[in-house]
């Protein structure tokens, strides 16, 4: 008999919860309405509510419709739910210019983090002006530095606090293309490697330049930083690991590769079809876990796939 476990500290994390109960509820609302004019509920959504095909589905036969920034400036007089990464002031701009009503899901995570970066871009601007005044020489412009992956959603919405003047590095060796001479302000994505943060922050340290100055500010939400120590003893648990998770996220990739240094014999599925028979040979425990897009009953959906295949 296969020993099966599912990881009580893998699935949504509280912004997606949050994200997704608010979407549940207005279309509730609105089927308890019963508008005669829209029998079926609609609410849209700007970008895929969670990175998980199979809820982004669930969700859809309910009347989620999902639609990106093009749709959303064709929109006028409807609502639009923002999902827990966060969106740009422009997005903000372009709900009241439409009459849109937004119901904003963002994490308070990512709100506050939006809020820092935000503070420091006016900041240093101030600074600037105030140097042009009392001086003929041209300021060395400070850089706001955002360690996250270019095009997520989270990231282009902390980019966006900044005029999109903030630098992005996705990874360690990116550091290496700062200006050392001039003020860096360092912040993270917050579902990034913690690891990887503090080796970004050490190799400034020993690079910048003694006349500039140096701020990196910890933005990683620990609720998703937790999960790597906690997600290593599990796979370090089970002859096989079945990491369930949308290809889409973020956090996923991070969680899925620590799985995979600490047990080789790890697999990726989207759903419960892409389990081969085969992975279960031999086997005699499975551990089940995901990432923070990743919904409970889903895993417990491969769970029980694997039940019928053993």
């Amino acid at each position: 008999m296969v020993q099966i476990e599912i990881d009580s500290g893998s699935g949504f994390c509280f912004g997606v919860t949050t994200a997704i109960r608010k979407a549940e509820e207005e279309l509730a609302s609105q089927n308890v309405a019963g508008d005669s004019q829209s029998p079926t509920p609609k609410l849209y959504c700007l970008g895929d509510i969670v990175h998980n095909g199979m809820e982004c589905e669930r969700l859809k036969d309910m009347g989620l419709v999902t639609i990106n920034h093009d749709d959303m400036r064709e929109l006028h007089d409807v609502k639009v739910l923002l999902r827990a990464h966060g969106e740009p002031p422009e997005t903000y701009e372009v709900a009241r210019r439409n009459n849109i009503e937004i119901i904003d899901a963002t994490c308070p995570v990512v709100l506050q983090l939006q809020k820092r970066i935000k503070k420091q871009w006016e900041e240093e601007n101030e600074k600037q002006k105030e140097y042009s005044l009392t001086s003929h020489l041209s300021p060395l412009k400070s850089q706001i530095v955002i360690f996250g992956k270019k095009g997520h959603a989270e990231v282009l919405g902390l980019v966006g606090q900044t005029d999109s003047s903030a630098i992005v590095i996705e990874n360690f060796d990116e550091v290496k293309r700062l200006d050392f001479t001039r003020d860096i302000y360092l912040y993270s994505q917050t579902t990034k490697s913690l690891d990887e943060y503090h080796r970004i922050i050490e190799y400034i340290q020993s690079h910048i330049s003694p006349s500039a100055t140096f701020k990196s500010f910890d933005t990683i939400c620990r609720s998703v930083a937790n999960r790597m120590p906690n997600i290593s003893q599990f796979a370090a648990r089970h002859d096989l690991i079945l990491f369930v998770c949308g290809r889409k996220s973020s956090n996923g990739k991070v969680l899925y590769n620590e799985c995979l240094r600490v047990n080789p014999n790890t697999h990726l599925v989207e759903d419960v079809h892409e389990i081969e028979p085969s992975w279960l040979e031999g086997i005699q425990s499975v551990g089940i876990c995901g990432a923070t897009s990743t919904p409970r009953w889903l895993m417990e959906q491969c769970r029980d796939a694997i039940r019928q295949l053993a």
